[in-house]
């Protein structure tokens, strides 16, 4: 690429903005375009000032640098350094691509190799080639990652942190899926297949092609037509327990057959 390296760094520790804004101050061809101390100002800012790279904080509050990549989609997402205190077990994941990392605390001669690996990918890899490095990446890592406990939805033009407690149930519409909360309703943009994957399987549960339920949301089962159940929700909504989910539920509510 040419011309100036347009950086965001992510992070919700001052120190940690601070040690690196002052290692690119004496990146001469780098610029600091902004700083987010969250993941939801992150993806604003991300989406606002489009820079070439983002520093990323993994772990944060709410919504952590997993949280960011989603909610941008990585066919959008900036090359991506990612800033982490994950122990060494995790660091084989992004030793075997090419976005890198830097582990806290890091010095500035580790944060020089991080940045001469930034230049060579900048300056030679095609956008989708670093797409899927960082699919890549979010794959190792999520082995170690825990489900985060909110999802940040589009509610017109601004987003908002939905908690997945409150969650009740997802149902699926066409290429989006509907969020069913305890303050209302989101269409979010997504796959039944993706939203699957984002939610903690020990809470949430597919009991039909189009719908995943929350269990601690359920009211009571019924017995249903051709070994399917009706779902009676806590807050009124009724559901289908397929016959060929219903081994999601089988176990936690002791349904035989």
């Amino acid at each position: 690429m040419t011309g100036n390296i347009r950086a965001l760094i992510v992070d919700d520790e001052v120190p940690a903005r601070r040690r690196l804004q002052q290692f690119l101050a004496e990146e001469a061809d780098v610029e600091i375009v902004g700083e987010a101390s969250n993941g939801l100002l992150a993806v604003e800012a991300i989406e606002q000032l489009q820079p070439d790279l983002v520093f990323l904080d993994v772990q944060m509050p709410e919504l952590d640098g997993f949280g960011v990549v989603q909610a941008i989609g990585t066919d959008a997402m900036p090359a991506t350094v990612f800033v982490t205190a994950y122990d060494h077990y995790a660091l084989p994941a992004f030793d075997a691509n090419a976005i890198d990392y830097l582990l806290k605390p890091f010095d500035q001669d580790r944060f020089r190799r991080t940045m001469r690996r930034v230049r060579a990918r900048l300056g030679r890899e095609r956008e989708d080639a670093l797409q899927s490095q960082l699919l890549n990446v979010l794959d190792g890592l999520s082995k170690d990652r825990k489900y985060p406990d909110r999802l940040l939805v589009r509610t017109g033009e601004s987003r908002q942190l939905v908690r997945l407690a409150d969650l009740h149930y997802v149902t699926a519409e066409g290429n989006y899926v509907r969020l069913h909360t305890s303050t209302g309703a989101h269409l979010m943009r997504e796959s039944m297949r993706g939203m699957e994957a984002r939610l903690d399987p020990a809470i949430f549960r597919r009991i039909h092609r189009s719908s995943i339920v929350n269990i601690d949301h359920i009211g009571k089962l019924l017995p249903w037509f051709g070994g399917d159940y009706l779902v009676m929700m806590a807050d009124g909504g009724k559901l289908t327990l397929s016959r060929n989910f219903r081994a999601a539920l089988g176990e936690y509510l002791k349904i035989e057959g």
